[in-house]
């Protein structure tokens, strides 16, 4: 089986099926996935609350663990700014996540529970320990390390770019700068570095292509909270039209309790 760490390769990008719970990550891994990633903003969901920092490292942990548990695939969490802003605190989250075994995970220079960034001096120290954490690890594990201010307004392009730079002098294995502006952007942080970059399939960047993230030499195309997204627009959507208008025409498209069943239990496609 090819390696967590080898799945990362700049211009042949293979897609991180981020799901919110063990049901999911079952489905996905049914449906041809070759890793799995946790989503903040998913399991926030599961559990009704809005996404950024509003779940504990604990609950974060077990609810990874669940999805380790759920499917032999590698599995990466994302986990948010790693539960602190002291750098001993994100090089325990990274001890912590090797311990229920999974293969890597993010980090994010978000200040939370607000939408700031940490200082460039801090935000670096933070990548330098959990790296240093990662590298202590008797298995290997790949650690990325975000720059989210584009994403939330802290920053522009190039103070991404500083910190990318910063962070792959510190360490880290892949690094990821949610939605840049442009396409551009995206192909300048590409270039900015010979490590791994994941990209981030959603909002104007789902009307790209695998091809098109491989020619811009991306190596990860993660969805985030995307998959649980669309199933919280079907959920609204439906449940509208059922308790607004009376209208149960949207059950017809649900997915038979058999197929789902299927991938449950076998863990393949029900044609195969």
């Amino acid at each position: 089986m090819t390696s967590f760490r080898d799945l990362h390769k700049p211009g042949d990008p293979f897609v991180l099926a981020n799901a919110w719970d063990a049901g999911s990550a079952k489905v996905l891994a049914a449906l041809g996935a070759e890793a799995i990633g946790t989503t903040s903003s998913g399991h926030a969901f599961t559990l009704g609350r809005p996404d950024m920092g509003h779940v504990t490292r604990d609950e974060a942990m077990a609810h990874a663990q669940d999805i380790v548990a759920a499917t032999p695939l590698p599995v990466s969490g994302d986990f948010e700014n790693g539960y602190g802003a002291d750098p001993d605190t994100v090089a325990e989250t990274v001890r912590m996540a090797a311990e229920i075994g999974l293969a890597g995970c993010s980090i994010e220079d978000t200040d939370m529970p607000g939408t700031g960034a940490y200082d460039f001096d801090l935000a670096v120290e933070r990548i330098r320990a959990a790296s240093a954490a990662a590298r202590a690890l008797p298995n290997d594990f790949v650690l990325v390390a975000r720059t989210d201010g584009i994403l939330t307004g802290a920053y522009d392009i190039d103070e991404a770019l500083r910190r990318l730079t910063a962070f792959d002098a510190a360490g880290a294995d892949c690094l990821f700068a949610p939605l840049p502006k442009t396409v551009d952007d995206l192909k300048r942080i590409c270039a900015s570095t010979s490590k791994p970059v994941n990209a981030l399939a959603v909002g104007p960047y789902a009307k790209i292509s695998r091809a098109q993230f491989a020619e811009m030499g991306v190596a990860r195309i993660s969805i985030g909270g995307g998959f649980a997204r669309v199933a919280q627009a079907t959920l609204i959507n439906a449940a509208r039209h059922v308790l607004e208008d009376g209208d149960f025409s949207d059950m017809l498209s649900a997915a038979p309790g058999a197929e789902v069943d299927q991938y449950l239990k076998s863990g393949s496609r029900p044609d195969a």
